[in-house]
């Protein structure tokens, strides 16, 4: 965790903290004159296991309809939203990969697309 010198230089300027530090000892005002305390500047870099269970739900979901897309549909997709560990890539980067035209690469994404979107509306209710 990071703490400002700023912040740092406050806590020991001050007489009454000198052993002590409490998350909720002010230590400024905001713009707006609201109150600022420690726990308020503090970064918490921990994990959010929310969001890791929802991204992993997430990665199912697209995973499913992924298996409506025929091979070359699913090659596209998968390279143009970097998913299955790959690196995002530009519609010219995969039309050169592939040896086809940009113009194409867009209306099979868009073409892809539309088909996820379509099962995901008809099956909204059960996911």
């Amino acid at each position: 965790m990071r703490v400002s010198n700023e912040i740092l230089m406050y806590f020991r300027s001050n007489k009454k903290s000198q052993n002590d530090v409490s998350l909720n000892d002010s230590i400024g005002y905001d713009k707006d004159g609201n109150e600022i305390n420690l726990m308020d500047v503090l970064k918490d870099n921990t994990t959010d296991f929310a969001e890791i269970i929802h991204t992993k739900e997430n990665i199912k979901l697209i995973n499913k309809f992924l298996k409506l897309l025929n091979d070359r549909e699913k090659e596209i997709i998968i390279k143009r939203y970097g998913l299955a560990n790959q690196k995002e890539k530009t519609q010219k980067e995969i039309a050169k990969e592939l040896g086809i035209s940009r113009s194409y690469v867009s209306r099979i994404e868009k073409r892809s697309l539309t088909k996820m979107l379509k099962e995901f509306i008809k099956n909204k209710k059960d996911l």
